[in-house]
């Protein structure tokens, strides 16, 4: 019954094969990682302007130089982005950049941001989104934070369902707003320049309060408007989500992206002069004025409308896109647990998905879906992992020395500077309203995940066997019984396992169910490297699945044993002190010693292998 309803609402397992097809081509890729960024750009000019209206009228005209200010960063890190693509295919972006290149700390540190940024885009955006539908239907405000909740949802579910459906569903409504925004724009200009229609302002432009422009405000101003860039990073994090060639298609796309951005940021930022919108808390947006002096009442006016409201939810999913891929990344680094790296039946990376919504949940919860609470704590991530990428890719450059890497060195040492200086910027501009938290949060994202770093390294240096010598390990031992061995891969625990067994009995079977192919080989060499008779069967599982079919295996060795025979069963189990280790591991172990006990003819026994009593035992 669950299996039922799992696969209504999830869908059916795909097999591994299938891989190939869950992938970005550019349209979907564009439609699924654009979201995010022009859902920021298109209120970029409202947050510089909201800065700027102490100046009066004078605002209009910073705001053309504020938004130039921000084209230029784009263009550079979109350059920027393009090469870290070229040098970091296997995605990743910042992350990878500049573990490889400044050291763990440092790609940590950038992972961190991302991190932060992805978990925020989602609360924000669905908080947003949520915005948009209680002003139509005020009546609802009271369940804004149930509302957010139910959606955030619902987009887990639509990504739990895969790669390619879920990009199929967010297409529609992204390029709906897309091309609304480039009609808007272009009519606008359009009946300002050559039908001469110069509409009167819907707000009067508030008096000034300040005398002139200063430095601290002008920066303020950038800093509020950087959120427009928020996004950009995305393509490059998520590269191998794209179809092959994956790095052209990846460029492809953040070429395209860094112009609509262009496009639709600076065409608002004009508009906004050349309409005189004016920012209004709790008002109508900028975008809305603009439109409604386009349109007026029209139809495309209420596409307009709903397809922001619409933007909002889809930008969640750039998130959705880019967090899972970069846990992925960093899980098998061994800085993140290693769930995270597993594909689930429909080939997405389903815990990154549920542990990227569930604490967007929990914050939404905390902040009552408040967007000015939790927007501050917004930008600081991105433009961390944005410097740190830069200044990664400058020291990849002097180090590989390869193809135009003086033109490289040049490009990505620009970029870090004005990153870092506009990093500076927004901590300073934004550390009262809640960027402080951001850095409280990221040194205690990197103690944890180098403290889970450093259990992997322990658990794979106890159970290697490299320093082993496999022909020599002694299985004379001889005993009378069946005894079925479950092993992943050849390491000491499952040694001990079979060594245990064989001196039990002669007729020992290690029973290997892999979803992994090479894994499987790699499995089978290593194991006719063994001085042993014992057998081994192995099978391939294309659909993932491990623990059903190999109880499945050893229920049908059961039922072919004699009425005097046991079969007994070993799992092997490797044991260290740390109580909270357990959380970094599969627990398969428990659920197959459960499932077994239930069959009468199966005895069921662990070989625990403890690597803290060997280190003791070395010292």
């Amino acid at each position: 019954m669950i299996k039922k309803f799992s696969d209504l609402l999830i869908g059916r397992p795909l097999a591994n094969e299938k891989g190939s097809r869950e992938k970005y081509n550019i349209p979907f890729g564009l439609a699924i990682m654009a979201s995010d960024a022009i859902s920021s750009v298109a209120y970029g000019a409202q947050e510089i302007l909201f800065v700027l209206i102490v100046l009066g009228a004078t605002a209009y005209q910073w705001l053309t130089w504020t938004s130039l200010m921000i084209i230029g960063l784009l263009a550079i890190l979109t350059i920027s982005y393009i090469q870290i693509i070229n040098a970091y295919p296997q995605g990743g972006g910042a992350y990878k950049v500049a573990k490889e290149n400044l050291g763990a700390k440092a790609g940590l540190c950038a992972s961190g941001g991302l991190i932060i940024s992805y978990i925020l885009t989602v609360a924000v955006s669905a908080s947003a989104g949520a915005d948009a539908i209680i002003s139509a239907f005020e009546n609802l405000a009271p369940y804004k934070v149930q509302m957010v909740v139910l959606l955030i949802i619902i987009l887990t579910v639509l990504n739990l369902r895969g790669i390619s459906e879920s990009s199929k569903i967010f297409a529609l409504p992204t390029y709906i707003f897309i091309f609304s925004m480039i009609f808007m724009i272009l009519y606008g200009l359009f009946k300002y320049f050559v039908l001469h229609i110069h509409p009167e302002p819907m707000y009067t432009v508030p008096d000034r309060t300040v005398s002139g422009i200063t430095l601290l405000l002008l920066l303020k101003a950038f800093s509020s408007g950087c959120s427009a860039l928020t996004g950009v990073e995305a393509v490059s994090n998520s590269v191998p989500n794209f179809q092959e060639p994956s790095p052209r298609n990846a460029k492809i796309v953040m070429a395209l992206l860094a112009l609509l951005i262009f496009f639709i940021f600076g065409g608002t930022s004009v508009l906004a002069i050349f309409y005189t919108a004016v920012p209004l808390e709790g008002g109508p947006t900028v975008v809305s004025q603009i439109a409604f002096a386009v349109f007026h009442k029209s139809f495309m006016y209420y596409v307009l409308q709903f397809s922001t409201a619409t933007i909002l939810l889809m930008a969640c999913n750039t998130a959705f896109t880019g967090f899972p891929m970069l846990m992925y990344i960093v899980g098998k680094d061994g800085y993140a647990p290693k769930q995270f790296t597993l594909r689930g039946k429909r080939l997405g990376f389903s815990v990154g998905i549920v542990a990227l919504s569930f604490i967007a949940c929990l914050l939404v919860i905390f902040f009552q879906a408040d967007t000015h609470r939790i927007i501050p704590l917004y930008a600081i991530g991105v433009f961390i992992s944005f410097t740190l990428g830069q200044f990664g890719m400058v020291t990849h450059w002097v180090k590989t020395k390869g193809k135009k890497w003086k033109q490289g060195v040049v490009i990505n040492g620009i970029g870090s500077v004005v990153t870092l200086c506009t990093t500076l910027i927004i901590l300073v501009e934004k550390f009262t309203e809640g960027a402080f938290i951001v850095i409280i949060l990221i040194p205690l994202f990197i103690l944890g995940q180098l403290k889970i770093k450093a259990h992997y390294d322990k658990i794979a240096a106890g159970l290697s066997v490299s320093r082993l010598r496999l022909n020599k390990v002694d299985f004379k031992l001889h005993y009378e019984h069946i005894i079925v061995v479950p092993i992943a891969s050849l390491n000491k625990a499952s040694i001990g396992a079979l060594q245990y067994a064989h001196s039990l009995s002669g007729r020992v079977i290690a029973l290997n169910i892999s979803p992994d192919t090479e894994a499987m080989e790699k499995l089978k060499r290593r194991w006719n490297q063994l001085n042993t008779d014992m057998e081994l069967i192995s099978k391939y599982s294309p659909y993932r699945a491990v623990v059903t079919p190999l109880l499945e295996n050893i229920y049908q060795i059961a039922d072919e044993a004699g009425d005097k025979e046991k079969l007994t069963v070993i799992v092997p189990q490797f044991m260290t002190k740390e109580p909270w280790s357990g959380l970094l591991h599969n627990h398969t172990g428990l659920f197959i010693r459960e499932s077994l006990l239930k069959k009468g003819n199966i005895i069921v026994a662990t070989y625990p292998y403890n690597l803290d009593q060997e280190e003791d035992e070395e010292e």
